[in-house]
C-alpha cells in the first residue's frame, strides 16, 4: 500500500470511529438505562460472535426495543456529525435509524468489504424503515463496490423516501459518484417532483453535461405546459452560453415568480464566484432592476429561494 493510500485508509477509519463516537454519545443521552444496557449487550453479542444471524435478528429488533423519536440534535451535536464526516447532517434521523447504523458501525468498522455485503443481505428483506435506516447509514459506512451497487438499487426505487435518505443531506453522493450516477441522481429528484436544495455539492458537483439535460427536460416541460423546478437553473447558471445561454433567456420572462427570480440570479452567477457577470448574461438581465436590486443587497439567494 502506498503512503497516500495508508493516509487515506488512516484518515476513514479515524471518520468511522468518530462517527461511531457521535452516535453512541446521542444514544446514551436519550436512551434510558435499560435502553441503554439493551443495545449495549447486543453490540458486543454482535461483535463477540460475529454471526450474520444475530446482527439481523438485532437489526429487526431495535425499533421494539428502543424509541422511534426524532433525534432532534443540537448545534453542538450537528458540529460534532459534520466534524466526523463532512456534510453529515443527521438532523432528520430518529433514534431507531442511529442505533441501526451504530451496529454496522461497530460490527464492521473500516471493513467495507463485509459492511457492504451485509448491507446488500438486510436489503433484501428490509422493510421500509429498515431501507431507511440502510440508506441513512451510507453517510458513514466506508465505499465498496458492493455498497455502490446497492445504493444503485436505492436510486432505482419508486420510493421517493429511500432515494431521499440517499440523496438529501448525505455526503455519499457528492464524495463517490461519477458524473454519469450524479447526473441520474439529480435529474431523478426533478422526475420525482423532490427537492434539490438539500444535496450536498450541488454546486461543486454542478457540469456541462448536466447543465444541458436540465435545459431539454425544462424545454420538454415547458412545451407540455407543465411546471418547472425553478431550483435545475441553479445547475446551469455556470454553463450559461449557447443552448443554456437561451433557455435561461426563456426562464427570465417566465410568469412563475420564482422560476424568473432562479433564472436571474442564475444568470447574475454565471461568470462564477467573486467574477464579473459575463456580458451576454448582463443584457439579458437587464431590464429586471428589480429582481436585480434583490440580487444585490443579499435578499435573493438560494437559500432565501428555498424557505
Amino acid at each position: 500500500m502506498t503512503p497516500q493510500a495508508t493516509s487515506e485508509a488512516t484518515s476513514a477509519a479515524t471518520s468511522i470511529a468518530t462517527a461511531a463516537t457521535c452516535l453512541t454519545d446521542w444514544l446514551n443521552s436519550r436512551l434510558s438505562p435499560a435502553q441503554s444496557d439493551w443495545l449495549q449487550a447486543k453490540l458486543q453479542l454482535v461483535c463477540d460472535n460475529r454471526e450474520p444471524r444475530d446482527l439481523a435478528i438485532t437489526f429487526g429488533l431495535i425499533p421494539r426495543k428502543l424509541p422511534r423519536l426524532d433525534l432532534q440534535l443540537d448545534d453542538t451535536e450537528l458540529q460534532a456529525a459534520d466534524a466526523a464526516r463532512a456534510g453529515w447532517s443527521p438532523q432528520h434521523w430518529t433514534i431507531d435509524e442511529a442505533a441501526r447504523t451504530l451496529l454496522l458501525l461497530v460490527r464492521y468498522g473500516a471493513d467495507a468489504a463485509g459492511l457492504g455485503e451485509c448491507v446488500k443481505q438486510l436489503c433484501r428483506t428490509a422493510d421500509l424503515s429498515e431501507s431507511i435506516a440502510l440508506y441513512n447509514g451510507t453517510a458513514v459506512f466506508p465505499m465498496s463496490d458492493t455498497l455502490s451497487q446497492q445504493i444503485g438499487e436505492g436510486l432505482r426505487s419508486n420510493m421517493r423516501v429511500i432515494f431521499e435518505a440517499i440523496a438529501h443531506r448525505n455526503p455519499c453522493p457528492r464524495d463517490h459518484f461519477d458524473q454519469h450516477r450524479w447526473n441520474h441522481m439529480i435529474l431523478k429528484a426533478l422526475f420525482t417532483e423532490s427537492t434539490l436544495h438539500p444535496i450536498l455539492g450541488l454546486d461543486e458537483r454542478a457540469n456541462a453535461e448536466l447543465a444541458l439535460i436540465l435545459c431539454d427536460y425544462a424545454a420538454e416541460r415547458r412545451a407540455a405546459g407543465r411546471r418547472i423546478s425553478y431550483e435545475l437553473w441553479r445547475c446551469v447558471g455556470p454553463f450559461a452560453e449557447g443552448a443554456a445561454l437561451e433557455a435561461l433567456a426563456t426562464a427570465v420572462t417566465s410568469d412563475d415568480q420564482a422560476e424568473h427570480q432562479a433564472a436571474v440570479l442564475a444568470l447574475s452567477l454565471s461568470g462564477g464566484p467573486d467574477q464579473p457577470i459575463d456580458p451576454k448574461a448582463e443584457r439579458i438581465i437587464a431590464p429586471y432592476t428589480e429582481t436585480l436590486a434583490q440580487v444585490a443587497t443579499g435578499t435573493l439567494t438560494w437559500d432565501a429561494l428555498h424557505s
